[in-house]
């Protein structure tokens, strides 16, 4: 159970339908120590590691395939969309924050504990619609990747994925800080290998800086439109909210409003850190495949592998090719533990069921193999990616059913005491919930009168 010593500090228990009944990840939760008389760099060292936990869900292989895409169509001009996405990102995660710090409660448990139950659980069936997107995403990148890396047939390696449940369960019975330590690790394997890709392509700095001011043409073409929305979905993720709200409790700091308030500042600078790296890597997959296959000709590169084919022959260096696959394969690996953490605080918070970790786990896995193997068989590694592009098309459809609920609960005082959001804050937070909800709308407009396709 919570303790809970100061109710204006975590809102008042009559603005919530039910009291909290309990605590999601409860095996992790508040089992790390910060540190009361210690200086502000170990207090800041003791909150870093959450905020990587959610940048991998920004550096999937789903953002692969839509920044493949984006960079090989139309060059540099999608830069500004990576970046607005992520800055969204970050306003985002740190409401996030703020709601699982202040109140006690992660996403899911707030809206539990908040709406009628046919609305909870109409957003709890549209998250595990997210969680499967998104799932369904990494299976399709680990499976592309060890059939580069390994020559595993692409149907052999979407079910072998379903193994890596076994990973995760490890990591968790040794602690949520060894987790953390995984996750980080994949990350820098990652970025060395994008850095060496950087330095290899010689991306021309001019249009770099060009392609971070946004420009019309992004809303009134529909085919960049539809890549803008897919990075847009494959960036800004609705299960990473839920999420953060709980993994952020996994730090033992004082239950008081100073203390509150100090971990908020603490934990949104790991966030902002974090996404800030998560936006680098992003950044490198456009520009590289601007740089090497947009300055190329080949505008038609929206597929992973081709891409790996393409990069060592234009690049004049074969090894490009498999420094690409190595960290696409930890790309999948990596994401698979935000997947597997978000759908056990989806599911806890929701309906307050609990599941051993690896029924939880291989359930998931398997609800995401079966489309893929579907494709797989039917229409072969083109299908794939296709189907890799559009997962994070439904990931952007889904997050105004997070967005709208996390803005309202944390403005509400009732719910939030002293801690609630500025009005400031509210304000940017509903700019971004209006233009992802337009875009959107857009997109379905479009597709419905055939201005557009969604595959």
């Amino acid at each position: 159970m919570v303790v809970v010593d100061d109710v204006a500090a975590v809102g008042s228990a009559g603005a919530w339908r039910y009291a909290l009944a309990g605590t999601s990840l409860s095996d992790v939760h508040r089992s790390i120590a910060v540190p009361r008389r210690a200086g502000a760099w170990r207090k800041a060292l003791a909150f870093a590691g959450p905020g990587f936990v959610i940048s991998v869900g920004y550096m999937d292989p789903g953002n692969w395939a839509t920044d493949l895409a984006g960079g090989s169509a139309f060059g540099y001009t999608l830069l500004s969309v990576v970046m607005l996405s992520n800055v969204m990102a970050m306003l985002l995660q740190a409401l996030s924050v703020r709601l699982g710090i202040a109140t006690g409660r992660d996403l899911a448990q707030a809206c539990r504990d908040s709406y009628p139950a046919p609305i909870s659980l109409g957003l709890w069936l549209l998250c595990e619609v997210a969680i499967c997107a998104c799932d369904l995403a990494e299976v399709i990148g680990t499976a592309i990747a060890l059939n580069l890396l390994f020559g595993l047939p692409i149907l052999f390696g979407v079910c072998i994925t379903a193994l890596d449940v076994f990973i995760i369960l490890l990591l968790q019975r040794h602690g949520f800080r060894h987790l953390e330590a995984f996750v980080i690790s994949l990350i820098g394997l990652i970025a060395a290998g994008f850095l060496f890709e950087i330095v290899v392509a010689h991306p021309i700095a001019s249009q770099m800086i060009v392609g971070l001011v946004p420009r019309p043409e992004i809303l009134t073409d529909p085919a960049m439109l539809y890549v803008a929305i897919g990075i847009l979905g494959a960036t800004v993720m609705p299960h990473n909210l839920y999420l953060h709200s709980a993994i952020v409790q996994t730090r033992r700091y004082p239950q008081t409003p100073m203390g509150r308030r100090q971990a908020i500042r603490l934990a949104v600078a790991d966030s902002n850190f974090a996404l800030i790296t998560a936006f680098c890597l992003n950044a490198a997959i456009l520009v590289i495949a601007a740089a090497v296959f947009h300055e190329h000709g080949r505008t038609d590169v929206a597929e992973i592998q081709d891409a790996y084919h393409l990069l060592g022959p234009l690049l004049g260096a074969p090894v490009a090719s498999v420094v690409f696959a190595v960290a696409l394969l930890a790309a999948g690996q990596n994401s698979s533990v935000t997947a597997t953490l978000a759908g056990q605080v989806v599911m806890e918070g929701f309906l307050h069921l609990k599941l051993p970790a690896w029924v939880r786990r291989l359930t998931t896995r398997c609800i995401a193999i079966v489309p893929a193997v579907v494709v797989a068989a039917m229409s072969g590694e083109k299908g794939l990616g296709q189907l890799l592009i559009l997962s994070q098309v439904i990931l952007s459809l889904q997050l105004p059913f997070a967005i709208i609920p996390l803005i309202c609960f944390t403005r509400d005082r009732s719910r939030m005491g002293v801690l609630a959001s500025p009005v400031w804050l509210t304000g940017l937070a509903a700019v971004v919930a209006a233009i992802i909800v337009g875009a959107n709308v857009k997109l379905v407009v479009d597709f419905l009168f055939g201005l557009s396709s969604i595959v």
